[in-house]
């Protein structure tokens, strides 16, 4: 319940161009999910309006959710692709797999959901 709030606040923040979860009736495969789970799971991304720079300035004002070079956690873990783990890929070749330089991945923890939505909506501004 934790991610499909988080998913839903940021699906209206004006700084969010894009949020992926299976959760949302927006998602391609939310049919899908809906008959296969009865919830969702706690992976999901969205994408932020801006570069690579902004990206990492985003994460360096998160100060409830920790940053992580790998998801999976009680904790909610954050992590900006284009400056950690595809650093090394060539911008066009992330693009054309879908990782934007605006996208940051989330792994919603057990915390309340309205802390973790707190820590984005202050650093998202």
């Amino acid at each position: 319940s934790n991610s499909l709030a988080v998913a839903e606040y940021l699906s209206t923040h004006k700084r969010v161009k894009k949020v992926n979860h299976n959760g949302l009736t927006s998602h391609p495969d939310y049919a899908i999910a809906k008959n296969q789970m009865s919830g969702y799971g706690g992976m999901m991304s969205f994408e932020i309006d801006g570069n690579v720079q902004d990206g990492i300035d985003f994460m360096n004002k998160l100060t409830f959710c920790t940053l992580a070079p790998t998801l999976g956690d009680a904790d909610t873990l954050v992590l900006h692709p284009a400056s950690s783990s595809h650093l090394n890929v060539a911008k066009e070749i992330r693009e054309r797999n879908g990782i934007t330089d605006g996208m940051i991945r989330l792994s919603i923890g057990i915390e309340e959901s309205e802390d973790i939505i707190a820590d984005l909506e202050q650093a998202l501004g």
